[in-house]
């Protein structure tokens, strides 16, 4: 059975998409069949996985649209038993398109329908905001990664995101759980960053994973290479902290 895992924080930065990217390469490289629904109209998913978006002649949004099947769209990585549904420019449009369409939260959860056991695992990259494109990840999700970065404000907009989380489930999708909290931007020669994750810790009593991903500079150059860091540079120490973190969350189902 597939899990359909939805990666969201409204908050810009706080490393969902690496998170994404990276999860994913490590989830497939153990052998599980993974996809990538990159839903964020910035598209650093898809560029973060080799895929240069202006060679493309469709995308996500051409199925939430215009109901394209997934396997139309769907492309490969690098990683082996690692696809990915890109996203493209036009998805900026799409909250504006789909208001008036009927059932138009459940655009996303219809598409991954078609995919009759294709995948063991999904990973939906959203947007860096609640809108529309995010309901329709949350609704189509069988859980919900939540990353935080260990600085300033990192609890800021989480009960709203909690919130939302909450409605979805009351109104859309009554499976939804949170799955897991991920701590990112980690940097272990500061005391703030101890208090930070000690503090969300705290916060989100037992749901935050034990991995911890550190600030390094391998992680934010892997992405311009178009590589996952499990292929960019395995030994790193943002290599293993989603290693472990890919073990956490299998090992949760």
């Amino acid at each position: 059975m597939v899990r359909v895992t939805a990666c969201t924080n409204q908050k810009g930065g706080v490393g969902k998409t690496t998170t994404v990217v990276n999860l994913a390469a490590y989830l497939a490289l153990s052998g599980t069949r993974t996809l990538v629904v990159d839903l964020d109209p910035q598209g650093n998913a898809t560029s973060g996985l080799g895929i240069d978006r202006r060679s493309l002649a469709r995308s996500v949004y051409d199925a939430l649209i215009d109901r394209v099947p997934l396997a139309e769209l769907i492309v490969k990585t690098a990683v082996p038993n690692l696809e990915l549904l890109p996203s493209a420019p036009a998805l900026s449009g799409a909250e504006v398109e789909l208001v008036d369409v009927p059932a138009r939260e459940r655009r996303l959860s219809a598409s991954l329908g078609e995919l009759n056991g294709r995948y063991d695992r999904v990973l939906i990259d959203c947007p860096p905001s609640l809108g529309l494109l995010t309901v329709n990840a949350l609704t189509a999700a069988d859980g919900v990664l939540i990353p935080i970065q260990t600085e300033y404000y990192a609890l800021e907009g989480l009960s709203q995101l909690v919130n939302t989380i909450r409605l979805v489930r009351e109104s859309l999708n009554p499976r939804l759980e949170i799955e897991g909290v991920v701590l990112t931007m980690y940097d272990g020669r500061t005391n703030l960053s101890a208090q930070v994750a000690a503090e969300v810790r705290r916060h989100m009593n037992g749901i935050v994973y034990d991995s911890v991903v550190p600030r390094t500079v391998r992680l934010s150059e892997a992405p311009s290479h178009g590589l996952p860091i499990a292929l960019y540079d395995p030994t790193s120490r943002g290599a293993l902290a989603y290693g472990n973190l890919a073990i956490e969350v299998a090992a949760r189902g």
